[in-house]
């Protein structure tokens, strides 16, 4: 029989284990409510004859990165969702990302290429969210691409008129889009991964891009990807060089104008996919916990009107 002592001491203890139960399932819950979306990740398939690639260009890995590899990698991190960006080596087709979202609707869509030295591809646009899984549209303007950006005048109003959200990469070509932002205000434009390359890194003018990039925060419809964070750090995981840049970023545009994102096969050696999560969740003092919840996953469903 239980002393007094014995059985406050039992009930106490058992309170305790009880409110520390509650506490894990609270904690539990309030991770899963988060919905992760990561911004940019790319997919392709082997080089083949009916796959075959732009001569001079080269992937990210040596290997392809499938539907299958990515799929596991994302339920082992606990990533929700991931916006599909076609890379640029097999030029501008969409249908491998199409295919992804086919199969897993309620986890990928896609930001389509469009052949930008066509003017003709106008055409395409009114149509162009009509196929399933397709967002929008996502352009590069780097390295070879460089001169496309002087040929796509023609782009700018159309997708506008059609409602297309566009992502762009334009490194060192980002003052060029203060123009575009403010003759469109009905397109939604987001820059990718700040617009940094690693020839930005290695060269020391990150603060000048960042200077650049923070000059578009003053159109509304413009947004950024503070994304592929490891690819531009010259350290080791948390990446602590990159911090200054990412919250220059986050003042300037607001969670809701921010968005988590890996670029995930670009330095896939550099960190897991759960440290580029944790990498935000964990390691940026600058972000509340409801900054969190738009940047990892609110921010860009509402912005591509992703439901």
């Amino acid at each position: 029989m239980l002393s007094r002592r014995g059985f406050l001491g039992s009930t106490v203890g058992a309170g305790m284990a009880l409110a520390a139960q509650n506490s894990d399932r609270a904690s539990a819950q309030a991770t899963k409510k988060r919905t992760i979306v990561d911004a940019q990740v790319h997919l392709w398939k082997a080089e083949s004859p009916d796959w075959p690639w732009v001569p001079g260009r080269k992937p990210q890995l040596p290997e392809p990165f499938s539907i299958e590899k990515l799929v596991p990698l994302m339920d082992e991190a606990g990533v929700d969702r991931v916006v599909i960006v076609p890379p640029s080596w097999p030029g501008d087709r969409n249908d491998y990302g199409l295919e992804a979202a086919k199969r897993y609707p309620n986890r990928f869509a896609v930001m389509g290429r469009i052949p930008l030295e066509k003017p003709e591809s106008a055409a395409l646009l009114p149509d162009w969210k009509k196929q399933p899984g397709m967002l929008g549209v996502r352009v590069t303007f780097q390295r070879t691409m460089t001169g496309l950006l002087d040929q796509a005048a023609w782009f700018w109003p159309a997708a506008e008129k059609a409602g297309v959200p566009v992502m762009f990469f334009a490194p060192d070509n980002v003052p060029k889009f203060a123009p575009i932002a403010e003759r469109h205000p009905g397109l939604q434009l987001i820059a990718d991964h700040m617009c940094l390359t690693l020839e930005t890194a290695k060269e020391g003018r990150i603060k000048q891009a960042i200077d650049d990039m923070v000059a578009l925060a003053k159109y509304p419809n413009v947004s950024v990807k503070l994304s592929s964070a490891p690819t531009y750090s010259s350290e080791s995981y948390p990446w602590r060089d990159m911090t200054q840049h990412l919250k220059r970023c986050f003042d300037a545009f607001g969670p809701k104008r921010c968005y988590w994102g890996t670029d995930l096969t670009n330095a896939f050696a550099k960190s897991t996919y759960r440290q580029r999560i944790t990498h935000f969740t964990e390691e940026l003092p600058f972000l509340s916990e409801d900054d969190k919840d738009w940047v990892m996953g609110r921010s860009i469903l509402e912005r591509l009107n992703w439901a």
